[in-house]
């Protein structure tokens, strides 16, 4: 697939996402579209031949990236991931922000590009991250996802751990912690 095909594919899906977000969100979405995107995110066995495989990329990420940035990064050697999850992720300023989740498995054969059937190639429609509580019908703000995120980072041990031994001693010894639940 060449670098026009694949961006048109982009911008169709780009839409579809859009309009189907605004079926769940509350915020009116900017027209300026930004993207995030991560690599290789099922990290796949270089063994399989019929496809090229960049172990390099996983756990790469890309953010902020405009459209022509997206295509440079995806359409090597005429090839591009066989699926691609496209959903809005947040709004950042006066951008809507996109997140696209690759697979690792790059191929020029369209039959192997699983949303090929729904007009979209390898770009599979998704629903924004709904809340824990979601309720079929009801609308939400993008936002929620952040605001959680920012506290179960902030008092979640388990993510304190990543950060490193000495900092999970010092929030245990400082706050008196144990275990902290967060609903």
């Amino acid at each position: 697939m060449n670098k026009s095909e694949f961006q048109e594919l982009l911008r169709l899906s780009t839409k579809l996402s859009y309009n189907f977000a605004e079926n769940y969100v509350l915020d009116k979405l900017p027209k300026i579209i930004k993207y995030t995107v991560k690599l290789n995110i099922s990290v796949d066995d270089t063994n399989l031949k019929q496809f090229d495989i960049y172990p390099t990329d996983n756990n790469k990420i890309f953010e902020l990236i405009s459209e022509k940035e997206v295509v440079d990064l995806l359409c090597r050697n005429e090839k591009i991931p066989v699926w691609i999850d496209i959903s809005v992720d947040s709004i950042k300023g006066n951008s809507t922000i996109f997140e696209l989740l690759c697979a690792g498995r790059y191929s020029s054969n369209p039959n192997e590009f699983y949303y090929l059937k729904g007009g979209t190639g390898p770009f599979g429609i998704k629903s924004p991250t709904l809340p824990i509580d979601y309720k079929q019908g009801t609308k939400f703000k993008l936002k929620w996802r952040k605001q959680k995120l920012f506290l179960y980072r902030l008092f979640n041990i388990t993510q304190i751990k990543r950060i490193g031994f000495k900092l999970k001693n010092f929030f245990i010894k400082t706050f008196n912690m144990k275990k902290i639940h967060i609903k």
